[in-house]
C-alpha cells in the first residue's frame, strides 16, 4: 500500500507590488500579512501616558513572541493567551497606527509612505530585516523574566533599538 502526502492547500498569490497598488482595505488576507515584516516590534511592551497618549516602548516581549525568530509563538490562538493582544485590521488602523514603530509597514503605508528597503517585498529576502538592525532578534527580553514594576528599566527608543 503507498501512502499519499497530505496536500497542502494552494498559498493565495500575491498580486505583483501590491502594497503600491492595492489600498489597505481592499488587500486580501494573505497581502495584509505579508505587510509583517517580521520585526517583532510590536510585540515589544509599551507603556502609555495616560494624559498625553505617548507611547514609550521597552525592550521586554510579549511572552508570546519567539525572541530569537521573531514569531509569534500561538498567532492564530494569540487573544485567548494575551487578551489585549491588539490585532490589527484595517478597520483599527486609524486608531492605532500612531502605537506601532515607525519603520512598521502597515504604518507606512497608512501615512502614504512607501516600504523601507530593507522589508522583504522589496528585498526579497526575510534576512534584510535583521541585517538592517530592525529586527528585536537578539535583544528583545521575555515578558516573563521581567517583574511589571520594573518595565520603566527597560526603556527604549524604538527607532534606534538593536543598532
Amino acid at each position: 500500500m503507498r501512502r499519499r502526502k497530505a496536500r497542502r492547500p494552494a498559498k493565495e498569490t500575491l498580486r505583483p507590488r501590491f502594497w503600491e497598488t492595492v489600498p489597505l482595505a481592499d488587500m486580501t488576507t494573505a497581502e495584509w500579512e505579508a505587510l509583517c515584516d517580521g520585526c517583532g516590534r510590536c510585540c515589544l511592551l509599551k507603556l502609555e501616558d495616560a494624559d498625553t497618549a505617548e507611547v514609550a516602548f521597552t525592550r521586554v516581549s510579549c511572552r508570546l513572541l519567539d525572541t530569537d525568530t521573531c514569531r509569534c509563538g500561538q498567532y492564530e490562538l494569540r487573544k485567548q493567551f494575551v487578551p489585549d493582544c491588539v490585532v490589527l485590521t484595517p478597520e483599527n488602523l486609524d486608531q492605532i497606527a500612531y502605537w506601532m514603530p515607525e519603520t512598521c509597514a502597515y504604518r507606512l503605508l497608512y501615512e502614504g509612505q512607501r516600504l523601507k528597503t530593507w522589508h522583504p517585498l522589496i528585498s526579497g529576502r526575510a534576512e534584510s530585516v535583521r541585517e538592517a538592525g530592525i529586527s528585536v532578534a537578539g535583544w528583545a527580553v521575555p515578558e516573563f523574566e521581567v517583574a511589571e514594576d520594573e518595565l520603566e528599566d527597560y526603556l527604549i527608543d524604538p527607532d534606534d533599538a538593536g543598532a
